[in-house]
């Protein structure tokens, strides 16, 4: 369920931000708000549109595809995100729709997309999803295994590989994990890096988060859908 004024909490959201990034002695322009909209239809999206936010994240193409071409013909200059994890078979819907994808966690989605961009002539930014906790329910590539599947999404298949993302253990802090995926972005010359959400963005502006999703923060509490 949404809040009663999603706007208004779009605007404390960014505030945040500002004062976040005043903090870490960095440029609130260098970090980009996505406010993720999963789950919410379009009555509870349309305020925040009209607060002025342009990028949204979205968990499944499905969704997306649903209610967002009719959103995005009545406002220009809107940008998707996909957070989610992202199936094979969703891969040329995802290319056509998506501005960018935050989960590229293995090698068969990497040829999946490589084969989609090149038909579509459509290029998303990329982040790979660093599984930073090893948490076998999660998507995401290992932290040691990193380097090697960067490596190979550039050369094997052809990608330009421009961040990474992560999603910290739920009941470890975040700090460390920030901090890991800042690490591997380095050594792989990424200059991008999704992290952070409602309850822990302004510790991942600190650690250098270009990227923040956050939802409940702006919408409000979500249904299980």
């Amino acid at each position: 369920m949404a809040t009663m004024n999603p706007s208004a909490g779009l605007a404390t959201v960014q505030r945040e931000i500002e004062t976040a990034c005043r903090d870490a002695g960095r440029d609130p322009a260098g970090v980009t708000l996505v406010a993720i909209s999963k789950t919410f239809d379009a009555e509870a999206i349309a305020p925040v549109i009209g607060a002025g936010q342009r990028v949204f994240g979205e968990n499944r193409v499905q969704e997306a595809k649903a209610k967002w071409p009719a959103l995005m013909a009545r406002q220009s200059g809107i940008a998707l995100h996909l957070v989610g994890p992202l199936q094979s078979n969703k891969v040329r819907d995802a290319v056509a729709l998506f501005d960018a994808i935050h989960s590229l966690d293995r090698d068969s989605l990497a040829a999946a997309l490589a084969k989609e961009i090149a038909r579509q002539s459509r290029r998303p930014t990329l982040f790979v999803e660093i599984n930073t906790g090893a948490e076998p329910q999660k998507s995401g590539v290992k932290p040691q295994d990193a380097d090697a599947f960067i490596a190979a999404c550039r050369a094997r298949h052809g990608l330009v590989i421009a961040g990474l993302m992560c999603i910290p253990p739920f009941d470890e802090a975040p700090a460390p994990h920030f901090a890991l995926t800042g690490e591997i972005a380095r050594r792989n010359g990424l200059a991008l890096l999704s992290m952070g959400m409602s309850a822990d963005f302004k510790i991942a502006i600190a650690f250098g988060s270009t990227h923040v999703r956050v939802g409940t923060a702006i919408f409000g509490a979500r249904g299980t859908t």
